[in-house]
């Protein structure tokens, strides 16, 4: 473009280069690829979406209590049949429900993957191949805290601008807010329900969130964030736990 010679046809596509370069700032929209803004859930419940390259995501935590097909799913809240189970279930954070509208609801594994489906139709839980893929494209799309296109320190990206516990070394979830959440994807340190215990805690420190896939009879993959780090985990949990759920669609 510098190289022409008529200054007027200079001046008549630089507000269309702007454009086109603004483009490559932020995540793609769902409007821009003519994807559903919103998923409803069988209870009615309405979450945003996010486009990352060629994924759409839900942008909030799942917050369902019946399965697809009206099936409740147990609400459990006794810590001691919380560790011992393994079927199904959930509680809010703290077994408090103002949580619910900000985090969600905190789920088992065996909820994650049961045959009824946690999903409204379309949807279904990221199996471990889907988180990889977003963690693959975050990386190699410039989205790692400093810019640059190898190794995992899309932490930031990831996890939302407010909520967090604050940290003192750059490139951690915690440190400086907010230049956190470039993808969009609205992360939240939701905290956990342990298994052994069936207590709550690291609300403002953790983000976990289930993936479908299973590692052996006792534990399956989830994918998390923490204040302290810039990565974005991977884990092997005990199916007992209780971890948020994010949906993608099919």
């Amino acid at each position: 473009m510098l190289k022409l010679r008529n200054v007027y046809l200079v001046f008549a596509l630089f507000p269309l280069l702007l454009l086109c370069l603004s483009c490559g700032d932020d995540p793609a929209s769902p409007e821009d690829k003519n994807e559903p803004v919103t998923v409803t859930d069988i209870d009615g419940n309405v979450y945003q979406t996010i486009k990352i390259g060629n994924q759409l995501w839900m942008a909030e935590n799942l917050k369902v209590t019946h399965y697809r097909n009206g099936d409740a799913i147990p609400h459990v809240t006794d810590n001691g049949t919380w560790t011992g189970l393994s079927t199904g279930a959930y509680s809010a954070y703290n077994n408090d429900n103002g949580y619910i509208s900000t985090y969600g609801l905190l789920y088992n594994w065996f909820a994650v993957v049961d045959s009824r489906n946690i999903a409204p139709t379309g949807w279904h839980v990221p199996t471990d191949a889907d988180w990889a893929a977003l963690e693959n494209y975050l990386i190699v799309s410039g989205y790692n805290w400093d810019g640059t296109t190898s190794g995992n320190k899309i932490g930031k990206s990831l996890a939302s601008k407010t909520g967090w516990d604050t940290s003192p070394d750059a490139g951690q979830v915690g440190n400086d807010l907010s230049t956190n959440n470039t993808s969009g994807f609205t992360a939240l340190p939701g905290g956990c329900r342990f298994d052994g215990t069936g207590e709550f805690d690291w609300i403002g420190e953790e983000c976990y969130l289930w993936s479908a896939t299973e590692v052996d009879g006792s534990r399956a993959l989830n994918r998390g964030l923490s204040y302290i780090d810039p990565d974005f985990h991977l884990g092997g949990n005990r199916k007992q736990l209780g971890f948020y759920v994010r949906l993608i669609r099919d």
